[in-house]
């Protein structure tokens, strides 16, 4: 015997199962369609540096004065490849080089951080100055004097102008002397001068003699000069003068040419301008 409306309560619980897994179903739905979905960002590539190649490079670790030995002033210094240069001493290509040129003497003045070239270097069993010396000129040595020498101002490196005082030829001048310069531009190579440092400073006491650098003419030039000049006095000139050309003003001393310059007359504290005999 059945149930009395057990029938339509049968529908209804079909009825509401059916609303409810629709409901279900839209529910999830619209969940799936409202999620956002997450963006994924592609990482950039980040572009490899490239490796920088070294190179081991003689470099001076300290100042090296011009005609000192090198000594301990040496060392291996990390440089970049492509900015080594062909006359660079490297590691790779002479790893002994530092033992080596150990007892090397400085031609020019050296300064720490700078790579060494063997052209900079004299070597230890040659003579200094004929290796300062370049290529068809002499060295030849002048007397000189605290009061002929720029006070003791002038230094090996230094440009000088060479000038000859000598007594004037009979009948010029009766008690008059001749002044004129014999040569310009010439290099200072060397200068027996001591300096040292007292309680009161730096004081140079000067020597007696100074080697110049002179082509074989201006050698002969000085040479005639010492002998018939009574003083020999060097000008100190400046450094921007280096670049211009000497000059040999003096060459009729050995020619007999005569000087073809005016040349000054000095009596009694008075200086006056007369024309070179010829």
């Amino acid at each position: 015997m059945g149930i009395p409306g057990g029938g339509s309560m049968n529908k209804s619980r079909i009825i509401i199962l059916g609303v409810a897994a629709l409901a279900a179903i839209g529910a999830g739905y619209m969940a799936k369609n409202l999620a956002t979905p997450e963006q994924q960002v592609a990482a950039e590539p980040v572009p490899e540096t490239p490796a920088i190649e070294l190179a081991e490079v003689l470099v001076l670790a300290k100042d090296v004065p011009m005609g000192e030995p090198v000594g301990e002033a040496l060392r291996w210094q990390l440089w970049p490849a492509e900015a080594v240069n062909e006359n660079f001493i490297t590691r790779n290509r002479e790893p002994d080089a530092a033992e080596e040129l150990r007892n090397g003497i400085a031609r020019v003045n050296l300064y720490a951080g700078e790579p060494l070239r063997r052209a900079k270097l004299i070597r230890a069993d040659s003579s200094f100055m004929s290796a300062m010396l370049p290529p068809g000129k002499r060295a030849v040595a002048t007397q000189i004097a605290a009061d002929t020498s720029a006070g003791g101002f002038i230094l090996p490196g230094d440009y000088v102008d060479v000038i000859m005082t000598r007594r004037a030829a009979s009948g010029m001048t009766a008690s008059g002397f001749i002044t004129e310069t014999i040569l310009e531009n010439v290099r200072v190579l060397a200068i027996d001068q001591m300096i040292h440092e007292d309680e009161e400073g730096r004081r140079v006491q000067v020597g007696e003699t100074a080697t110049l650098e002179l082509t074989p003419e201006q050698a002969e030039i000085i040479t005639a000069a010492q002998q018939m000049a009574d003083r020999l006095t060097l000008a100190l000139r400046s450094i921007a003068d280096v670049d211009q050309e000497a000059g040999t003003q003096g060459s009729y001393l050995v020619t007999g040419a005569g000087s073809g310059n005016s040349i000054r007359l000095i009596k009694s504290g008075e200086v006056t301008i007369v024309g070179a005999p010829r």
